[in-house]
């Protein structure tokens, strides 16, 4: 069993001293990176010249660019309105093919999403829904464009 040991008793290694200097070989090569960092010290502003080349952005555009990046990729689908009977609010059916486990065919599963429906989407149109915070008991997608209106 090995015991620890204390910080005041000796050890068998050789004492390697604090302060290493630094080899002859390694020094230009430090030196010629040193001039190249000193030109932008960190936090300090850009010169005249790099601003008038590149557009400013404002604090709150920058901001509003963080925001959405926050978000990240919401999950969108595709789907047919089955019902338009509610007002602001549409149900659409998405259909997915899933492989079979046991006999290898493809088979039709379907899914139901209620959706806010502010563009005024009806019966057979093809819509595209994306995931949004729950905006009521079921309520959980939002309709972002009209694909395909339905023939009448």
């Amino acid at each position: 069993m090995f015991r620890r040991k204390k910080k005041d008793e000796p050890t068998d290694a050789p004492v390697v001293p604090e302060t290493a200097e630094v080899p002859a070989a390694e020094q230009p090569v430090a030196e010629s990176a040193a001039p190249e960092a000193q030109t932008a010290p960190v936090g300090s502003a850009p010169a005249a010249s790099e601003t008038s080349s590149a557009p400013a952005v404002s604090e709150t555009e920058s901001k509003g660019a963080v925001a959405k990046g926050r978000r990240g990729n919401r999950v969108q689908k595709v789907g047919t309105v089955s019902s338009d009977k509610m007002q602001k609010t549409v149900v659409v059916r998405v259909d997915r093919q899933v492989r079979h486990p046991k006999y290898r065919r493809y088979v039709r599963r379907t899914s139901k999403f209620m959706a806010h429906d502010e563009l005024g989407a009806t019966i057979g149109d093809r819509v595209r829904i994306v995931e949004t915070r729950p905006l009521s008991t079921k309520k959980r997608w939002r309709v972002v464009e009209i694909v395909q209106k339905a023939a009448k």
